[in-house]
């Protein structure tokens, strides 16, 4: 395979206004801000999209922390590295630690050039099979049993299928129950982001009664063995997301018993290759996986769909309709929900996208243009 030559890289630090505040155990957020890249290479240009926020919540990493790595330490050692593959991105990287979701930004931006220059999809580089992928809708905290039922009420109507509600203490027992009281088939999933404590087992218990599809997260990113106390004490499947990062934890959460599903989110295992290669691994083992999401623009969702279109995604991924997030997005087209509560994949060139410029522009806050000096 030809060796990737890279020109330049331009970083954008953007902030876009959701339409709807979003809210998890974390907090609140009204603004997103993230950073996408811009990777040009013989004429070519490749997109990514780093999904670090404005505050360390979700994960300790924010878009100016995920700024100063990519800017000081990953670019320069990215310039010194032959890579003839996204795949070698980590060797390039191996002096450095942590930092997965600034790793996956730059890792989306190669996969999308390698597209471009090789003239496949995503999809296709990935060995992705479907053409359309299941999908479902999360949604935040809300302040009552009312409105949690608003929010599914219009969601169903829309056309999803699955729902999945954020949960924490306070916000639980009594929104699940008027959920099922009204909708009692639907697939319904509850995310927890870690509100909860092993000593709060028997409460968690009660979920058992709602025909659950899986909880996610309910304790500590780091705490595997509670984790597996509390799956042994729960018929519920316990779906792991923070506390997976790689193959190895994916490995050592199952050996231990601490999840029977696994949600596989590229910007937290630090690239679409650590999300393919757990994907790989859970399908060995037949453990169910599905895609999460992290209110991407449209260039990661892109890159979301192509990673769900695997064969072993076999639950709906949190790859939501374009038209939920932003009034305007940064790249075209939006990705729009089917009848039967599927997302088509890109099958064009790369991630199948184009930037529009204009926006792009208009909602950067800062950005950057670093070209590299003849290497090697």
């Amino acid at each position: 395979m030809a060796e990737f030559k890279l020109d330049a890289v331009e970083l954008f630090h953007v902030q876009m206004r959701l339409q709807r505040p979003f809210k998890t155990s974390f907090g609140v957020e009204h603004e997103r801000e993230c950073l996408i890249l811009k990777l040009e290479g013989d004429g070519v240009a490749g997109w990514g999209e780093c999904v670090a926020g404005e505050f360390p919540g979700y994960s300790y990493e924010t878009a100016e922390t995920a700024w100063h790595i990519l800017q000081d330490f990953f670019l320069p050692a990215l310039a010194r590295y032959p890579l003839q593959a996204p795949e070698e991105l980590r060797n390039a990287l191996t002096a450095y630690r942590g930092h997965p979701l600034a790793r996956a930004g730059l890792e989306m931006g190669l996969w999308d050039l390698l597209g471009k220059q090789n003239g496949q999809s995503l999809k296709t580089l990935l060995g992705g099979q479907r053409e359309s992928v299941p999908v479902g809708v999360s949604i935040g905290v809300q302040k009552d049993v009312s409105a949690m039922l608003t929010k599914v009420e219009t969601y169903l109507g829309q056309g999803y299928q699955r729902i999945k509600v954020k949960i924490m203490p306070g916000a639980d027992l009594d929104i699940i129950a008027g959920i099922r009281q009204l909708y009692k088939g639907i697939p319904l999933q509850v995310d927890a982001n870690s509100a909860y404590r092993i000593e709060d087992a028997d409460h968690l218990k009660g979920l058992d009664r709602y025909d659950l599809e899986l909880i996610e997260q309910p304790l500590a990113e780091d705490d595997i063995l509670d984790h597996a106390s509390l799956q042994k004490e729960l018929e519920t499947p316990i779906c792991l997301d923070e506390s997976i990062l790689s193959v190895r934890h994916t490995r050592l959460a199952l050996d231990a018993g601490a999840c029977r599903v696994i949600n596989i989110k590229p910007g937290r295992v630090g690239g679409l290759s650590e999300a393919k290669a757990i994907h790989d691994y859970c399908l060995a083992r037949r453990i169910p996986v599905w895609c999460g999401g992290m209110l991407e623009t449209n260039i990661g969702r892109a890159a979301n769909l192509a990673l769900a279109s695997l064969p072993g995604f076999s639950l709906p991924g949190d790859i939501s309709a374009s038209e939920r997030y932003y009034e305007t997005d940064i790249a075209t087209p939006g990705f729009v929900l089917n009848p039967d509560s599927t997302i088509d994949v890109p099958d064009q060139v790369g991630l199948g996208i184009e930037i529009d410029r204009d926006a792009l522009e208009r909602f950067s806050i800062k950005k950057k243009r670093i070209v590299f000096e003849e290497k090697r």
